[in-house]
């Protein structure tokens, strides 16, 4: 079990926020999707179009937002602090098409796990800039997560 002490940060601590990805899901994610689009003769990318048109990512140094749906919205939020774990996902047919798949183990109990998916740019790379902005951010607040069983 995992539980969060938090104290205030000190008056004029507040650092800018900057965006660290900000994007959808690539249409064509992976090699899967990439023959039943052959298959099909495009037809499923139109529903596929529509699918990837609902999802929005952004991650911040401080958040991250997830907003779904095309006529009815939902956003998701997740402070950066609450994150315990990060498992990045690159399946053989996605590393063919430079996408993959960021997942976040965390302490919200609305969100205990947020998923990150199908996304064209370095996952690696982003990866550590998630981290590196979870730990700046938990330094920031003055969060320590205290693990016991």
């Amino acid at each position: 079990m995992l539980s969060s002490m938090t104290t205030p940060a000190p008056p004029g601590a507040e650092a800018s926020e900057e965006v660290l990805y900000e994007g959808r899901p690539a249409l064509v994610p992976g090699l899967f999707t990439c023959t039943i689009a052959v298959l099909t003769l495009g037809l499923y990318l139109i529903a596929r179009y529509l699918k990837v048109l609902g999802v929005h990512y952004r991650v911040t140094t401080r958040r991250v937002v997830i907003e779904t749906g095309v006529l009815s919205k939902k956003l998701e939020q997740v402070d950066l602090y609450r994150i315990t774990d990060y498992q990045v996902e690159r399946p053989f047919g996605q590393r063919l098409f430079g996408t993959g798949n960021i997942v976040l183990i965390t302490v919200d109990k609305t969100n205990p796990r947020v998923e990150i998916r199908e996304i064209k740019t370095d996952v690696l790379q982003l990866y550590e800039a998630i981290r590196t902005a979870t730990e700046t951010d938990r330094a920031r607040r003055g969060v320590r997560l205290v693990d016991y069983e």
